[in-house]
């Protein structure tokens, strides 16, 4: 199934263009959403949050910012690979098309738009005088991580959701606590030991953590916590490409 993939690159460029396109077709400012979603998100929670964590916390937009961006980019993409499935079913019940590519689409659709929300983010670091890193190019490692942890997780999750549709449901429930668990809008400082060694088993907030000592810190990211992302990732990984090859004949009979 997954050895097909050099040979549907044009099928998965048609998908993400067909995203993209789709987004923006009734929007006024169109793309120019993708620039203002975020920074109103910033804005609104630099408003209400600085003004308890403000004095712990240097440069609150670009600390709250850089979080949101990897968990923003985590949730929407594996909800939308989550969709990917049964949201095409009626192109797989007419013809046939590697299921696994809808999800893969998912993927990269939304990481073109987590890479608009990069670029906001070194204008706001811009804006707000925050230094520049050379350690920043170290980021490449604990994003890489993240895009095979969102790739089994979809894949994971379009095969659960394609079987029981309360799984969307049950994610976004999910998400909600990954959100307050990953130290997205407060120092993880402020949190009991004892809660903060359990927080620390949140593979999003190994990615958050690792990619912001590389860009708002200046430090390497810690080897460690690296390791446990990169071991989650794969594992994940490994587990969706397992469920695929199952189900992947069965999944029609199911839409």
């Amino acid at each position: 199934m997954f050895d097909t993939f050099a040979e549907k690159k044009f099928l998965l460029k048609q998908l993400v263009k067909r995203d993209l396109t789709s987004k923006y077709k009734d929007s006024v400012l169109g793309i120019a959403w993708s620039f203002l979603n975020p920074l109103l998100i910033m804005l609104v929670f630099t408003a209400i949050f600085s003004m308890l964590f403000g004095r712990q916390i240097e440069n609150y937009p670009v600390y709250f910012l850089s979080g949101r961006v990897i968990f923003d980019f985590y949730k929407s993409a594996t909800s939308g690979a989550m969709k990917s499935i049964k949201g095409n079913a009626a192109i797989l019940k007419k013809i046939y098309v590697p299921k696994y590519m809808f999800t893969v689409s998912k993927v990269c659709y939304e990481f073109i738009n987590f890479m608009i929300t990069v670029v906001i983010l070194f204008g706001v670091m811009l804006v707000t005088g925050a230094s520049f890193h050379l350690t920043a190019i170290y980021a490449i490692i604990p994003l890489a991580l993240l895009i095979i942890l969102i790739m089994g997780m979809g894949l994971i999750l379009a095969v659960c959701n394609t079987y029981f549709t309360d799984v969307g449901h049950l994610y976004n429930v999910i998400t909600l606590i990954l959100m307050y668990a990953s130290a997205l809008f407060y120092p993880m400082e402020i949190v009991p030991v004892t809660v903060q060694k359990i927080f620390t088993l949140n593979p999003i907030y190994s990615a958050i953590s690792t990619f912001r000592a590389c860009v708002v810190y200046g430090h390497v990211p810690d080897f460690l916590t690296l390791a446990y992302l990169g071991v989650f990732a794969f594992t994940t990984l490994g587990i969706g490409i397992l469920l695929f090859k199952i189900y992947d004949s069965k999944l029609a009979l199911e839409l």
